[in-house]
């Protein structure tokens, strides 16, 4: 496990939310941006998929009798408002950034390109990848296997709440016990549900190591990718 050139990190909506319920806490924003920082400090390059679970989640609407394909691009809608909070949070601290967004609209965001992509990479800018796959039936998880094999990342990280992959839900059984490697097969026959089995999938088929690890820690992104031992690492 590392240290990582390029990586792909991947943020959950309701990280942002800190002790929340809905929407943006700036101190989590503040604090996230500038782990950001030092990563890009440290010369490593870095694309970030977001989610939009604090603002709306696809299945939720589903719920409420909205149609699929209508909930999903809802639900990509709200990965730009958080994409946006975000680059303005990095550009506060004079972090270069780019957001590249899967679904058009030109007055907020480039529309994605992949070799533009990379060359944003290469001249030391950070890529916030906006609108999921661009795709409804498709999660942010997804889009961040997809993306992290579109630009050649080394890695996926999947920031979350906890830290790492668990047998079973470390806050609702004291006897859950956390795996430190697994493979993809694993993650797929036991149906941990760490990231949805597409981009499990996606991720096997063109051997993308994962690493689950606790985004809350202060320094954690940047602990990862020089190499530490935090979290769960799921490969071959």
């Amino acid at each position: 496990m590392g240290p990582y050139k390029r990586v792909l990190l991947k943020l959950s909506g309701e990280a942002l939310m800190g002790d929340q319920s809905f929407g943006i806490d700036p101190l989590v924003l503040d604090r996230i941006s500038g782990d950001i920082q030092a990563v890009l400090n440290s010369g490593t390059e870095l694309g970030i998929v977001i989610g939009g679970g604090n603002f709306f989640r696809g299945l939720a609407g589903i719920e409420q009798g909205i149609e699929r394909a209508s909930a999903d691009y809802m639900g990509m809608l709200a990965t730009v408002l958080n994409s946006l909070a975000l680059q303005s949070a990095l550009e506060r601290k004079g972090v270069p950034t780019r957001v590249l967004s899967a679904i058009e609209m030109r007055a907020l965001a480039e529309p994605y390109i992949r070799r533009r992509a990379i060359r944003h990479l290469e001249k030391g800018r950070v890529i916030i990848f906006a609108g999921g796959t661009g795709n409804p039936y498709f999660t942010t998880d997804t889009a961040a296997a997809l993306r992290a094999s579109e630009i050649g990342a080394e890695v996926v990280l999947k920031a979350t709440k906890v830290d790492g992959i668990y047998t079973e839900d470390p806050k609702k059984s004291p006897h859950a016990q956390k795996f430190l490697r697994l493979t993809y097969a694993e993650v797929l026959e036991k149906n941990l549900r760490v990231m949805d089995q597409t981009a499990i999938a996606l991720c096997r088929e063109n051997d993308m190591p994962i690493v689950v690890f606790d985004l809350m820690g202060e320094g954690n992104i940047l602990n990862v990718i020089r190499g530490e031992s935090l979290g769960t690492f799921v490969h071959h």
